[in-house]
């Protein structure tokens, strides 16, 4: 059974998330603070930060915003995208987190990445460690793959604890999620938090008005990661199905990862307020089935995991 996240004083968590990789970076304390209010009116408690973002202001001001009501929130760091997954690492990076958030537990920890340097059993030893001593509630993993999950999940058995949660990078323009990560988790009780859910601002629909801010951009990795012609294509048949539908392009990609039967829990994100404000609508966009159906056919479903193309 997929497990249910709640907040500190044991309410069940609404199934969106919103991560905080801009704070202190593209959006500064003003428009930070002015977003975690937005996310706090509309119902959002869960909110996903990691060691790496912003040289440490993400979690500062995180903290910050979090402290006053810290029980009716759900808190996710992460650890490992630099340094790896050793015990030390996890344990140092892990400690001036803390710090930074001003928190002496969080409600979940990831891995940030996957690590061929360092035993499974250091890194999920130390995990358990973390969690038998209270100082975190689940254990999570960001960007692994659907096996690299499973040994690690039997790895964690033997600690005596599990991965409860996995990160991937999900949206309508990158959806090999669907092909084995998406049905593990269906299968095997694990929470699907995916991130990315506007493709860097692709799904936007500022791109194809001819905006140049951004992170496509100004960012050489996401200009690559979103850089192929089918991936404008799709995002311009988005647009044009939010104007058909009298809606924002943000609020039907946000829907659309929503909508899938393993019920992913979005991560929603922006620059400031008015950007997030079409990905808060997609948590009550109706999104139905035919809808649904005429989202997916804007982008290549991804073969299956065997390749046999004549079974798909």
């Amino acid at each position: 059974m997929t497990p249910e996240l709640t907040t500190h004083d044991g309410t069940a968590v609404a199934p969106f998330a919103f991560g905080t990789m801009q704070f202190g970076g593209r959006a500064d304390a003003g428009d930070s603070r002015a977003m975690f209010e937005a996310c706090r009116a509309a119902g959002i408690a869960h909110f996903d930060t990691a060691h790496v973002y912003t040289d440490g202001s993400s979690e500062t001001l995180l903290g910050e915003f979090a402290r006053p009501e810290r029980d009716a929130l759900f808190i996710a760091t992460k650890a490992g995208y630099k340094g790896g997954a050793s015990r030390d690492n996890i344990l140092k990076t892990f400690d001036e987190s803390r710090w930074r958030l001003g928190m002496d537990s969080v409600d979940l920890l990831y891995m940030h990445r996957w690590d061929d340097d360092t035993p499974l059993a250091e890194t999920f030893e130390t995990l358990a460690d973390l969690q038998q001593r209270r100082l975190i509630r689940h254990i999570g993993v960001s960007n692994y793959a659907a096996w690299q999950v499973m040994k690690a999940q039997a790895v964690a058995a033997e600690m005596g604890t599990r991965i409860d949660v996995i990160q991937p990078m999900y949206n309508l323009v990158k959806r090999q999620a669907e092909v084995e990560i998406l049905p593990m988790c269906a299968s095997e009780g694990i929470l699907p938090v995916p991130y990315s859910p506007l493709g860097g601002g692709l799904l936007t629909g500022k791109y194809a008005s001819g905006a140049n801010g951004g992170r496509l951009t100004e960012d050489e990795r996401y200009a690559a990661r979103y850089g192929l012609p089918y991936m404008q294509d799709a995002a311009d048949g988005l647009v044009a199905l939010a104007q058909e539908l009298g809606t924002d392009p943000a609020t039907l990609a946000v829907a659309w990862v929503a909508h899938h039967a393993a019920r992913p829990v979005p991560i929603l994100s922006a620059r400031n307020a008015a950007q997030l404000a079409p990905s808060l609508a997609g948590m009550d966009y109706a999104l139905d089935d035919d809808l649904y159906a005429r989202l997916c056919a804007l982008s290549p479903t991804p073969p299956p995991a065997t390749d046999r193309l004549e079974e798909a």
